[in-house]
């Protein structure tokens, strides 16, 4: 195993939720916990810990009182960053959560310099490539968690769609976390039967719409918050497969580096994870069709990559 401290920055629904998935699987010796409002983080801690205490579990949860506290971890998680906000336009929420997203990583790379990073906040694409471009990291050491949560959340429509095969149902998701995301019903199936033999392709074609707007339908719905559970559980699988070398592949954002034919844009694509982050970067055999859809899908990212040099973000 590389290790087993993980550091958890912003510990609101999505972070706590984290803390709460790599507790009860016993995964990481010890989870830190940093939020700006540390009695909050404290209080936290203490639930969190007495549930790994129930669940006879041996994982230790501390709060860290200042980000330098976030010390020696083998993967920092990054939930840290601001909803977007009345009269808030989406660059002004871009910069917003892209100088929060610098500060912190400003800290992390001195504090635990051999982290894997993992940045959860949005515009994730655009996040991760704020985190890639403070650090000078290689890319390897910092991937984005979408797509993993994209294919869980098609997984979900499937199911609601056949009836059947709950557990046993693949689905593959690439490109940007948003309106862009590219479904891939091609590379889908349950029990290994490709969704194509199970579902006519309007029923498909719907599953592909209800999935890329499923984390609206959730906001819809709840009123006053945004999805966490899937998100947490999502995440906590990339820092499963990093601490325990598991050679996963998974749906990530990364850095490509002439992956697809593209390069300098971060996009959701299927790596292979382990020890040292993205281990390998695989390349799908993509239609037309897909291709088409995947070029939309960068396009929108150099979109926010644009407008963080449009707006002098890197000459603050």
């Amino acid at each position: 195993m590389k290790g087993k401290r993980v550091g958890i920055v912003g510990v609101g629904n999505v972070g706590s939720s984290v803390a709460y998935s790599l507790a009860m699987s016993g995964s990481c010796h010890e989870v830190i916990l940093r939020a700006n409002d540390v009695d909050k983080a404290k209080g936290k801690a203490l639930d969190l810990s007495q549930a790994a205490q129930a669940a006879r579990k041996h994982t230790v949860i501390t709060v860290a009182e200042t980000l330098e506290d976030v010390r020696d971890c083998d993967v920092v998680v990054i939930t840290a960053g601001s909803p977007r906000l009345p009269g808030m336009s989406r660059d002004d929420l871009l910069i917003k959560n892209a100088k929060i997203m610098k500060d912190v990583v400003s800290v992390i790379k001195t504090s635990s310099p051999n982290a894997v990073i993992i940045p959860v906040s949005n515009p994730l694409d655009a996040m991760v490539y704020v985190a890639l471009k403070e650090t000078g990291w290689d890319r390897s050491r910092v991937l984005g968690m979408a797509g993993i949560l994209d294919s869980a959340r098609m997984a979900h429509f499937v199911y609601e769609k056949l009836g059947y095969g709950a557990g046993q149902i693949r689905c593959s998701v690439m490109g940007g976390h948003g309106d862009d995301m590219v479904p891939l019903p091609r590379f889908s199936t349950v029990a290994g039967v490709p969704l194509t033999d199970l579902l006519t392709w309007d029923e498909i074609n719907e599953i592909v719409e209800k999935t890329k707007k499923g984390g609206a339908e959730i906001v819809g719905l709840l009123k006053d918050g945004s999805a966490y559970y899937a998100p947490a559980k999502a995440t906590a699988l990339m820092v499963e497969a990093v601490l325990t070398d598991m050679k996963q592949i998974y749906p990530c954002a990364v850095m490509l580096d002439g992956e697809y034919g593209y390069s300098n844009v971060v996009s959701g694509v299927p790596v292979m994870i382990g020890a040292r982050g993205v281990e390998k970067v695989i390349e799908a055999n993509l239609n037309d069709d897909q291709d088409r859809k995947f070029a939309k899908s960068i396009g929108s990212v150099k979109e926010l990559i644009d407008a963080l040099y449009e707006n002098d973000f890197y000459a603050k």
